[in-house]
């Protein structure tokens, strides 16, 4: 099988994610990136959108979990987003980054974030 990968990078939303009370009180700002490794072979040849995974209706799919849902640990909320990009059966193995771009620390950090890989 091809090892193709479907890039979504710097998708930027307004999650609620973390422990601290604040933290969910409002939204804070967070930057999803994810590769999906699937066989894009049929795409190559027919340029169907139908023959591949649609990056679109991905996209969408993470922004209304984003909205409706509730994270305490970025680990977690990784988690979630692999089970979404995974919910087609043509991903074989998702890599998902998420940057909190405002981390409550005291010290200069421009954003914390956790790296997943999930397979089928």
């Amino acid at each position: 099988m091809a090892q193709d990968r479907i890039l979504l990078r710097g998708l930027r939303v307004m999650a609620f994610c973390g422990v601290l009370p604040e933290e969910q009180a409002r939204r804070q700002p967070f930057e999803i990136n994810a590769e999906v490794v699937t066989d894009m072979t049929a795409a190559g040849v027919s340029d169907d959108l139908a023959d591949t995974i649609d990056y679109g209706a991905l996209t969408q799919e993470l922004a209304d979990l984003v909205e409706h849902g509730r994270f305490a640990l970025l680990e977690f909320f990784s988690q979630r987003i692999a089970d979404v990009l995974l919910g087609d059966p043509r991903a074989v193995e998702v890599t998902v980054e998420v940057l909190k771009l405002r981390p409550p620390v005291p010290q200069d950090l421009s954003a914390s974030g956790v790296r997943v890989t999930r397979s089928r």
